[in-house]
């Protein structure tokens, strides 16, 4: 379906703090995140809607609304370039944060859903509403939420195109400070920010810099992406 060559860069998009994100209960004390359910058909968004309907945590929209932080709840059995076409649409275009729930998907698909900016994704088997609810606050906040087979499957891709790298002339060199990689590690371990900032005995604050700082340096997407990079490059 998907048959285009991979390059390193191709699957320099994510690696973990993707394990189940544990959802905050201050987000969904201080305001409800507004999600827009979008579905190739009629009775499998409705199932999705009446999942959410009632969360606390979650306003329910009919349409993806950047300005308004939407989170945009996309329902696939599989995936073809019709689906990968509407992930790149919301999440580049429109600005939106994603959450993809599908039936199967292929490694080859896999790299390609991750490099449309979807770091949060649930099997549709597996979608109960604490679940939706679940990747919905990661997505929010920009975390990563991979079931834990898809996550081993995409840390072997991502390994395999390392390996493939390793000794090619003119790789470049990210030049990761020595904290910067202790928060990576960590990151790539499923650890949040407070639980990093326990273990390296640094303040919330000065993790989140060192996020920060890296990312806009490397123009990196999200700490997902900067994890992807630092283990394609050996770092971690």
């Amino acid at each position: 379906m998907l048959s285009s060559p991979r390059t390193p860069e191709a699957g320099a998009s994510v690696i973990a703090s993707m394990g189940a994100a544990v959802p905050g209960p201050a987000i969904g004390m201080r305001r409800r995140i507004p999600v827009a359910v979008q579905a190739p058909d009629p009775i499998s968004r409705e199932g999705a809607v009446s999942q959410l309907r009632g969360r606390p945590e979650v306003e329910v929209r009919d349409e993806v609304s950047a300005a308004a932080g939407t989170v945009a709840l996309l329902i696939e059995d599989t995936l073809d370039e019709g689906a990968l076409g509407r992930l790149r649409r919301i999440v580049r275009s429109e600005g939106a944060r994603a959450v993809l729930v599908v039936g199967t998907i292929r490694e080859t698909e896999l790299l390609d859903v991750i490099e449309c900016g979807v770091g949060a994704i649930v099997w549709r088997r597996e979608a109960t509403a604490h679940r939706l609810v679940q990747a919905v606050l990661a997505a929010h906040r920009g975390d990563g939420d991979l079931p834990a087979d898809l996550l081993g499957r995409l840390i072997s891709q991502v390994g395999t195109l390392h390996r493939g790298a390793a000794g090619r002339p003119g790789a470049p060199s990210l030049g990761l400070a020595p904290r910067e990689v202790d928060v990576l590690r960590l990151v790539a371990e499923g650890l949040d920010t407070g639980e990093i900032a326990s273990k390296l005995s640094y303040s919330e604050r000065t993790v989140k810099n060192v996020m920060h700082g890296l990312t806009t340096r490397l123009h990196l997407r999200n700490r997902a992406h900067a994890v992807a990079y630092a283990l394609r490059e050996g770092y971690i």
